[in-house]
């Protein structure tokens, strides 16, 4: 009876300790249990990182109580946990109310899971609606590279942990969202990793100097979780975005803006058109007073 109630015991403690250090985790550092983790154990592995943030979450914060904010997060997180390990990844941590959960396989897995989590939200935010509060908005950043997966800290507390340049683009990316004000961005070379990127609902959207990061990056959307009437006007202008972003490149910002404006005239919740086409005004408006200065020395 003793050793029964011993080895429940142990096996509700390794459950427990399963909720704090993923099983998965486990498995890629080839132990078959937490007992057997020891620090620095490692291991170098190929994955796709994706980073979600919650929009403006520090506004919204200061608007609730302590109790009311950890009701909040565990409620949305509690709706997001699913929706990844449904698409064979796993969490690697919370920072707040950020996620940062890690995929290995395909990533078509990280980008699948990505877009249940916008649709998720909808539903999500369609429950605060009922109890009379304001929806959330969300950005997600996926990147795919080599990491370095394994243990870090002191004898008496250590935490398992990724590093990778990698994990630090996918948190870049995310955050870029913000500056387009789109729901998903993956990077070249997530794109370059799916097995057929027709599938989704893609557009290039920019290239971009991303900070810590020496070499140009690549950034595409994917909006199949956008609202129906903003997905079609975006499939609806993707030659003519792709073209109007040729044409900028070539700095024919005139021409460009003309286009940008088409696509941003057929599609109004199409913000990036929108962004485009200040760019090339606030450029074009530089170039004149340039202009203006030289023939004024002349």
């Amino acid at each position: 009876t003793e050793r029964i109630r011993f080895t429940a015991e142990l096996f509700l403690l390794n459950q427990a300790y399963e909720r704090f250090v993923p099983n998965q985790f486990l498995q890629f550092l080839d132990k078959s249990s937490i007992i057997d983790v020891e620090l620095g154990d490692q291991v170098q592995l190929e994955m796709s990182v994706l980073f979600s943030d919650i929009r403006d979450f520090t506004t919204l914060s200061e608007t609730m109580t302590p109790k009311d904010n950890f009701r909040f997060i565990n409620s949305y997180l509690s709706r997001m946990e699913p929706v990844i390990n449904e698409n064979n990844g796993f969490i690697d941590k919370y920072i707040g109310d950020a996620i940062m959960a890690l995929f290995s396989g395909e990533a078509n897995n990280a980008v699948k899971a990505g877009i249940a989590m916008l649709h998720c939200l909808v539903e999500y935010n369609q429950n605060r609606a009922n109890f009379g509060c304001a929806p959330i908005q969300i950005g997600i950043g996926i990147n795919t590279g080599t990491l370095m997966l394994g243990t870090v800290g002191g004898q008496n507390r250590m935490d398992g942990t990724v590093i990778s340049d990698a994990v630090n683009l996918a948190s870049r990316v995310e955050s870029l969202t913000k500056n387009y004000g789109v729901s998903l961005l993956i990077t070249q070379e997530t794109y370059s990793r799916l097995e057929n990127p027709s599938q989704y609902a893609i557009r290039t959207l920019d290239t971009v100097k991303v900070k810590g990061k020496s070499e140009l990056v690549t950034v595409y959307e994917v909006f199949d979780a956008d609202p129906p009437e903003i997905k079609a006007g975006k499939l609806a202008t993707l030659e003519l975005f792709a073209e109007a972003r040729a044409i900028y490149w070539e700095r024919k910002l005139a021409e460009a803006a003309r286009l940008f404006a088409e696509c941003w005239r057929q599609n109004p919740g199409d913000r990036v058109s929108k962004i485009y086409w200040e760019r090339c005004q606030s450029t074009l408006r530089t170039r004149t007073k340039i202009k203006d200065r030289l023939y004024h020395l002349d």
